[in-house]
């Protein structure tokens, strides 16, 4: 999943005029996806990580915005970049608790992703009260946006992974 935002991110930032119809679409496709993603990242994992009805949440959310933004292209493009603050805003938060959990675990390194979270909070803040802030146009600030949630995922999975192997030591 972080590698599609990062992927996004850097298509937005290539093709800012064109980017903004298409990207409607893209983050229609994407949102449904992403969220039965996480539906079944939270589903398959309830048994090992704390507070996964969090993520199952999420991905219903998820889920039920991908449907709207498909089924209405014209809200879509108007109300982009409110769904995409929003989404970007639930994401960093949920990364705030994330990486407080893992260092609750012992799992080094999750200073990074506390950072990484706070940034998208930040930079979710920006987009949602103006696009424009700064002089960098709505499509720069989603793309940066997109690109801080790919970058926190894959490194969120990296941290998950050392947890799993810690994990798997402690109790073969």
């Amino acid at each position: 999943m972080g590698l599609i935002f990062i992927a996004a991110g850097i298509w937005v930032f290539a093709t800012p005029l064109s980017a903004y119809l298409t990207l409607s679409t893209l983050f229609s496709v994407s949102f449904l996806v992403a969220g039965f993603f996480d539906i079944a990242f939270s589903v398959s994992n309830r048994k090992l990580m704390k507070g996964w009805g969090w993520n199952l949440v999420y991905g219903m959310a998820n889920v039920s915005i991908g449907i709207l933004l498909i089924n209405n292209p014209v809200i879509s493009i108007a109300t982009l970049p409110v769904y995409v603050g929003i989404t970007v805003l639930f994401r960093s938060i949920m990364a705030v608790g994330t990486s407080l959990d893992l260092r609750s675990y012992g799992v080094p390194g999750t200073g990074n992703l506390l950072a990484m979270g706070i940034l998208g909070v930040l930079f979710s803040f920006i987009l949602l009260w103006d696009p424009n802030f700064a002089g960098l146009s709505l499509v720069m600030w989603t793309a940066i946006t997109i690109l801080t949630a790919g970058l926190y995922s894959i490194y969120y999975s990296f941290q998950l992974k050392k947890l799993n192997d810690a994990a798997s030591k402690i109790f073969v």
